[in-house]
């Protein structure tokens, strides 16, 4: 069969019942109805009371299956193939489609039994814990093959085998990937919202693409992408640093809570005696005792601390003379 799915030279064309087409592309019966009805599949021979499909509507019906596969709406999958069927091309918009969808990490997925994954974690089963990988998508599951999974990511697994040897809790685990994740995907659509503003938009004038203008996108994706994660590492190789000195330096010596801020502490809410704040809000009035009260605590840190210097240069007592 050729790229468009017409049928090779020399074999006859293919004939479908539409019951005979849904086996043959995995649709139901029901969806290439729908198909039909929003103008997705071309329109069946009639002969007599049934309509005839062909090897076209195979190789549709397999292309509409796979751009939903990568994410695509079937609003978008609509007009990516009109632009197909008239002519314009869709060969540069699909190989866009591949260059984005394919891999953003030179990872490569492996797989790992029960019993390996019990080994690594304590010697003994946690079904819980399991199902909690599945659900983060640390694992994935291998259809017919309940004692074994898919790891998408072997170096997540080995990170979170290292911090359970650590003493680290499974379920503490869990929720910092959670939350880290959250923390990435920010980045992420931050770093895609930047480039489609300053890169993309020039080639989002059309829809879709030119194949042309497809094509020079997909190359600036393959340059663009490594990007990110070069930037990522930087920063949190920097931040990393600065943060694990502050930390260390507040164990051994510094006698203050620790904090990932660069700014000066928050300030401490301190409860006065209702009968000192009435004492100053008649000396000074309600609007001015707040700063009365910081000033007046402020004088008398600054009184203890020239008293402290002066004791500790000489061990001479002064005693006030009385007039």
């Amino acid at each position: 069969m050729t790229a468009a799915g017409a049928p090779a030279a020399g074999r006859a064309a293919a004939e479908y019942r539409i019951e005979d087409l849904a086996h043959a592309s995995g649709a139901t019966v029901r969806t290439i109805r729908a198909y039909q009805d929003r103008g997705l599949l071309p329109t069946p021979e009639r002969r007599g009371r049934a309509n005839v499909y062909r090897d076209t509507h195979l190789a549709r019906l397999r292309q509409i299956a796979d751009l939903l596969d990568r994410g695509y709406t079937l609003a978008s999958i609509k007009e990516l193939l009109e632009a197909w069927d008239t002519g314009r091309g869709l060969g540069g918009v699909l190989g866009l489609v591949a260059e984005v969808h394919g891999p953003w990490t030179d990872e490569r997925a492996d797989r790992i039994t029960r019993a390996e994954l019990q080994v690594r974690f304590g010697g003994r089963p946690d079904d819980e814990a399991v199902v909690e990988a599945l659900d983060l998508g640390v694992l994935e599951r291998i259809p017919g093959r309940d004692d074994e999974f898919l790891v998408p990511s072997p170096q997540e697994l080995a990170v979170a085998v290292e911090l359970y040897a650590a003493g680290v809790p499974l379920s503490a685990i869990s929720g910092h990937l959670r939350e880290l994740r959250g923390q990435v995907e920010q980045i992420a659509s931050r770093f895609l919202e930047f480039t489609t503003e300053h890169v993309f938009a020039r080639y989002l004038g059309h829809r879709p693409p030119t194949d042309a203008e497809a094509a020079e996108a997909a190359s600036m994706v393959r340059r663009l992408r490594p990007l990110a994660q070069q930037t990522v590492d930087a920063e949190l190789a920097r931040a990393m640093r600065t943060f694990a000195t502050r930390h260390l330096e507040h164990h051994l010596a510094v006698e203050r809570p620790f904090t990932t801020q660069s700014a000066a502490p928050a300030p401490a809410s301190i409860t006065l005696p209702a009968a000192t704040i009435s004492a100053v809000e008649r000396l000074v009035g309600r609007d001015n005792a707040g700063t009365f009260i910081a000033a007046a605590a402020e004088r008398e840190v600054q009184t203890r601390t020239l008293d402290a210097l002066a004791s500790s240069r000489s061990n001479v007592k002064i005693v006030d003379e009385k007039p």
